[in-house]
Formats: structure tokens, C-alpha cells, sequence
């Protein structure tokens, strides 16, 4: 698994020159979302369906 610093390097580098840094940024924040779920999923820290459903009726 590449270090989360390797990945922002690659992920910027196949980027337009012309990118602007509010894109640079989203692209971080994204990649750092998806990493925490993934390493969340992995612990076990889930919520069932059955709960999501659950919660969905509160709104």
C-alpha cells in the first residue's frame, strides 16, 4: 500500500498543468475520505443495513 504522502504525489502529478489549487485540494480531501473508510471498513466499523434504514426513518 503506497504512504498516503506517495499517492497526493501521484494523484498531483497527473494533473493539468493549469489545475487550480481548490481542485488540488478537493482531490486531497477525497483521497483522504476514501483512505478512512477503507481503514474503517477494515476495523469492522460499520453500520448494518438495518441500522442505516433505522436512522434514515428519523429524518
Amino acid at each position: 500500500m503506497q504512504t498516503l504522502k506517495q499517492e497526493a504525489i501521484d494523484v498531483i502529478s497527473k494533473m493539468s498543468e493549469q489545475v487550480d489549487i481548490d481542485e488540488i485540494m478537493y482531490r486531497l480531501y477525497a483521497i483522504d475520505k476514501i483512505r478512512k473508510g477503507r481503514e474503517a471498513a477494515n476495523r469492522g466499523d460499520v453500520t448494518s443495513i438495518e441500522d442505516l434504514k433505522k436512522e434514515i426513518e428519523k429524518w
